[in-house]
C-alpha cells in the first residue's frame, strides 16, 4: 500500500481505536496505513473489496458521508503472530436522501504482526459471523 506508515502499534488491541479515531477524523491515509499489504475487507453490504484502491475508495465514501464510528473492542485472541479482534461498532453517515441513519454490529477482524515489529489489520469483516 501507498499509504504513510503509521508510528509502531505496539499491541492489536490499539487497532479498533485508531480506526475510529483516524475515521471521526475523516484522515483516509490514517486509516489506510492501519492495513497490511494486501489487506482485504467485506464491506457492510457484503462486497469484499481488497487493494489500496478499493479500499480509498470505501474508507472515502465513508468521509465523504461524514461517518461517525463508534468502537468497544470486546476481545482479542492473539497467537503465532496473528490476532483476532472482537469489536462491536456503531456507525452514523448522512444517507444519500440527506438523512442521518445509524448502523451497528460486530467485527471479527483478523490484525498480523508485521516486520517492523507493528500491528496492522490484514482482513476487515464488520459484518463477524454474517
Amino acid at each position: 500500500m501507498s499509504a504513510p506508515a503509521p508510528a509502531i502499534i505496539t499491541s492489536p488491541e490499539q487497532l479498533p481505536i485508531l480506526f475510529q479515531d483516524a475515521l471521526n477524523a475523516g484522515d483516509v491515509d490514517a486509516v489506510l496505513a492501519l492495513f497490511s499489504d494486501g489487506a482485504a475487507m467485506r464491506t457492510v453490504e457484503g462486497v469484499r473489496i481488497a487493494g489500496i484502491d478499493q479500499l480509498r475508495a470505501e474508507i472515502g465514501g465513508t468521509v465523504a458521508a461524514h461517518g461517525k464510528l463508534t468502537n468497544l473492542p470486546r476481545h482479542t485472541i492473539t497467537g503465532a503472530q496473528t490476532a483476532l479482534l472482537v469489536t462491536d461498532w456503531t456507525m452514523e453517515i448522512d444517507a444519500p436522501g440527506g438523512e442521518r441513519v445509524t448502523g451497528s454490529g460486530t467485527t471479527a477482524n483478523i490484525a498480523r504482526l508485521e516486520a517492523d515489529g507493528g500491528w496492522r489489520f490484514a482482513l476487515l469483516n464488520p459484518l463477524g459471523t454474517h
